[in-house]
C-alpha cells in the first residue's frame, strides 16, 4: 500500500515557477514508477510527466518538455515536479500517481496507476 500527499501549488504569474512535492508512504518506494498528472476543470486528466523508480528514465509530455522537470529522492520517499516558465494553460489541479512495482517502469495513461493523491491547485493568471 502507498500512500501519497502533494503540496506546492498556488498561483502564480505567466512565466513565473513552482515545485511540487509528493511525499510517499511505503518501504519499496525505490522500486515503484511514479508520475505527474494533471486535470482542467471540464478535462480528461492528462499525463505531464513520469519517471522510473531508480530515476534514471523520465519522460514528458510534448505540451511541457523543456520547461517542466521530474526527478526523486528515494531517501526522502519524495518525487518533485520543477514548473518553469508556467503558462495559463498550465492551470489544473496536478497529481501524483504510483505504480505496483510488479507493473515495471512508468506510463502515460492513468489507468496504469495505482495509487493517487488528492491533488494541488495550480493556477497560472495575472
Amino acid at each position: 500500500q502507498v500512500q501519497l500527499e502533494e503540496s506546492g501549488g498556488g498561483l502564480v504569474q505567466p512565466g513565473g515557477s513552482l515545485r511540487l512535492s509528493c511525499a510517499a508512504s511505503g518501504r519499496t518506494f525505490s522500486s515503484v514508477a511514479m508520475g505527474w498528472f494533471r486535470q482542467a476543470l471540464g478535462m480528461e486528466r492528462e499525463f505531464v510527466a513520469g519517471i522510473s523508480g531508480s530515476g534514471r528514465t523520465t519522460g514528458y509530455a510534448d505540451s511541457v518538455k523543456g520547461r517542466f522537470t521530474i526527478s526523486r529522492d528515494n531517501a526522502k520517499n519524495q518525487v518533485y515536479l520543477q514548473m518553469n516558465s508556467l503558462k495559463p494553460e498550465d492551470t489544473a489541479v496536478y497529481y501524483c500517481a504510483a505504480r505496483r512495482a510488479y507493473r515495471g517502469g512508468y506510463s502515460i495513461g492513468p489507468n496504469e496507476y495505482d495509487y493517487w493523491g488528492q491533488g494541488t491547485q495550480v493556477t497560472v493568471s495575472s
